[in-house]
């Protein structure tokens, strides 16, 4: 039998879980810095899609921008440290941070590094998984000043028309269409997003945001 001790214990335990937060974020060094822009470099890819790379590089520039950073276009980017000899995403991210800022006249770099991009189907579902891995470095020193992580996943919904029969079939059908067709780009969106947003796991705005130039 439990004592009462125990009871109380576990009480006072879930208390204490109930009020946990999310330690913010320290961001002196970001803030020290005074970055005006962010170079955002090749894509480490560890999942086994190989076209998840470009599809991502198409989302990245937007939140970044309104955050209030130049972004350097991706595209050119790669082109760029392709005529470098830094045609691989690995040698890119283990190449000075230093001179790749200073190859672009950037403050900063960003760094992204893909875990996950795939869609498992598990009992008449299938789970479609998005998970990445940002750091930006000063591009003066090399030194880390922000790093977040994100993990997003989206299973396609259900609804019950009470027809037992019905429901099971639209339930395989859908999570086919989801496996053969899996759409990562809002997934990638919604954690880019979620990343950058400031008051938040985000970065403070930069010198071109709007609400810096309304004032």
């Amino acid at each position: 039998m439990i004592s009462h001790r125990v009871i109380l214990l576990v009480l006072i335990a879930s208390a204490f879980a109930g009020c946990a937060t999310v330690t913010p974020k320290d961001l002196s060094k970001f803030n020290a810095a005074s970055l005006h822009s962010i170079l955002v470099v090749p894509v480490v890819n560890e999942s086994l899609d190989v076209d998840a790379p470009d599809y991502f590089l198409s989302t990245i520039s937007l939140p970044i921008a309104e955050q209030g950073y130049y972004v350097f276009p991706v595209n050119m980017v790669k082109r760029i440290l392709e005529d470098e000899g830094l045609s691989d995403a690995g040698l890119v991210h283990n190449a000075s941070t230093e001179k790749l800022a200073k190859l672009f006249g950037s403050d900063s770099v960003l760094y992204i590094t893909i875990r996950r991009w795939d869609a498992q189907y598990i009992v008449l579902t299938t789970t479609v998984t998005v998970e990445l891995d940002y750091v930006i470095k000063d591009g003066k020193t090399g030194e880390e000043l922000w790093r977040d992580y994100r993990i997003v996943k989206y299973q396609p919904s259900n609804s019950s028309s009470g027809n037992g029969f019905a429901d099971l079939l639209v339930m395989v059908i859908n999570a086919a269409i989801t496996k053969a067709a899996p759409n990562y780009i809002p997934l990638a969106q919604q954690a880019n997003t979620t990343a950058f947003t400031y008051p938040g796991p985000g970065v403070p705005p930069g010198p071109y945001a709007k609400t810096k130039e309304s004032k």
